[in-house]
């Protein structure tokens, strides 16, 4: 899974490289070639696969900066001539929002419109990928799964920003970049609970269960029926990466230059209790009813439809949700007893490649 060798010895610029789901993407495209430039805070927790991977002294350039700040989102983007953006960056937790919603809207609304008018002074090719959520839709939590033609919305500032960042980047598309002769074609991607080895975030299941384990602790659960799409990091990854090679062969502008959702099989969509008692299969230990009945709302159900990614750019997802636990498990567990943690990742990533092809 090379993708046609479409990033190959191409200049690549990467926002929120130091997060996790950057880090797994940085690390991917390193594998097939690219050179990569990063922009991005410093690694927002402590570990950080950023600094597990070396990825600071193995891509071309590592800008620290704000997307907040535009000037300086400017000046990067500008130095590395990019001929692929993937748009990253964002405040990524939905409990933090409600604790931070100005900054959770700052960062993911303007961040996302600074890096768009950035891209509408770029005179060479390039193809630009924005990252969003699955959970940009107005979710009245029905059941069905929905379409990227379903309204916008969002109930918690996270959502709700997301949503708007969809808004934002539809808007520049067709003011700025509606010319299919045009230097800059711009997609954005909507992806599904993403798990994977190396997240290390506050206030998620896998890494709160990953560090519960380790401590001998019992794992506390504060939403055992919410049901997510959950998925492998490689997943979406893929997704995303597939989205920009398409871009980047400038054909059928109006398919290739919209919204795409990346999610699991219907499958996959199942309960954080689910989850919970799948990784328990890999790891001995015991888990309780965390719930609040005071906690800040949160969605229950949250189903995407792939149909579009399938029909339009090939894209399906490999791993099921007992692969995606195993391998999630598989990866910490390396990775505690001693394993390296860029071999483990990288073997991963070949793994699933082979997988796709």
């Amino acid at each position: 899974m090379n993708f046609a060798g479409a990033y190959a010895h191409r200049r690549v610029f990467v926002t929120g490289h130091t997060g996790f789901k950057g880090s797994w993407l940085c690390e991917w495209l390193l594998k097939v070639g690219a050179e990569v430039h990063g922009y991005a805070l410093p690694p927002p927790t402590e570990p950080a696969l950023f600094g597990q991977l070396g990825l600071a002294n193995r891509i071309a350039s590592h800008v620290t900066g704000d997307v907040r700040d535009r000037a300086a989102l400017e000046a990067a983007l500008k130095a590395a001539r990019p001929e692929y953006v993937f748009h990253l960056a964002a405040q990524p937790l939905v409990r933090l929002s409600y604790r931070e919603p100005v900054e959770t809207f700052a960062a993911n609304v303007m961040g996302t419109v600074h890096l768009l008018d950035a891209c509408r002074r770029l005179e060479e090719k390039c193809s630009v990928v924005c990252v969003t959520t699955d959970k940009v839709y107005e979710n009245n939590e029905s059941g069905r799964a929905y379409r990227e033609t379903d309204p916008l919305g969002g109930y918690d500032p996270y959502s709700a920003s997301k949503g708007a960042c969809e808004i934002a980047i539809s808007s520049y598309r067709r003011s700025f970049f509606n010319d299919a002769a045009g230097a800059v074609w711009v997609a954005s991607a909507r992806a599904g609970n993403v798990i994977g080895g190396g997240d290390w975030a506050p206030d998620r299941i896998v890494p709160d269960c990953m560090r519960a384990l380790d401590r001998g602790e019992t794992i506390s659960v504060r939403n055992r029926v919410s049901t997510r799409p959950w998925q492998h990091v490689l997943e979406p990854l893929g997704g995303y990466l597939a989205l920009g090679a398409a871009l980047d062969t400038r054909v059928r502008f109006g398919e290739y230059s919209g919204g795409f959702n990346f999610g699991p099989d219907p499958a996959s969509d199942r309960t954080v209790a689910d989850l919970v008692a799948e990784i328990l299969k890999h790891r001995s230990g015991s888990w309780v009813d965390g719930s609040d009945p005071s906690a800040v709302h949160e969605a229950g159900l949250l189903n995407l439809d792939i149909a579009k990614a399938a029909a339009v750019l090939g894209w399906r997802p490999r791993w099921n949700f007992e692969t995606t636990v195993s391998k999630t498990v598989g990866w910490y567990e390396a990775v505690r007893r001693g394993g390296d943690a860029a071999e483990v990742t990288r073997g991963q990533i070949t793994e699933y490649c082979g997988c796709a092809n």
